[in-house]
């Protein structure tokens, strides 16, 4: 991808602790957020993959948290496409405040598995997929 995807968000009361500053856990539920909107507007809806018989599980997650994001705040979640292997795709993630403050980075790889067995061994990106996210 030649820039990364945007996607706002606005933090939810219910996201933050009682400081008013969003809890960790809540940055992975961002860039998940951030994920499945750039799929989709390539797209690639997760629905759509797992009707095909695809599953797209993380397999690692990575956070580095800069500054601290607080209650209705927009935070604005950049996601582009880090690499792809046969059976795997990663993700790079960098969150910033409107004002431009960085608020945190992340990597999340997600592995490619079979839902029609219950091994859900691993397996090929379906090429579709892979066209779409080079």
């Amino acid at each position: 991808m030649s820039k990364p995807h945007e996607h706002r968000v606005r933090v939810r009361y219910g996201e933050t602790d009682q400081m008013g500053v969003v809890h960790h856990a809540n940055y992975l539920s961002y860039m998940e957020d951030g994920r499945t909107r750039l799929m989709a507007d390539l797209g690639c809806s997760y629905a759509e993959l797992e009707r095909d018989g695809f599953g797209l599980p993380v397999r690692r997650a990575e956070l580095r948290y800069w500054a601290a994001a607080h209650y209705d705040e927009v935070l604005v979640v950049r996601t582009s496409v880090k690499g792809m292997r046969a059976a795997s795709v990663t993700f790079e993630y960098e969150i910033h405040n409107e004002a431009g403050t960085r608020i945190a980075t992340g990597v999340i790889e997600l592995a490619c598995v079979n839902l029609k067995t219950e091994e859900r061994k691993p397996v090929a990106l379906p090429a579709e997929l892979r066209s779409l996210l080079s």
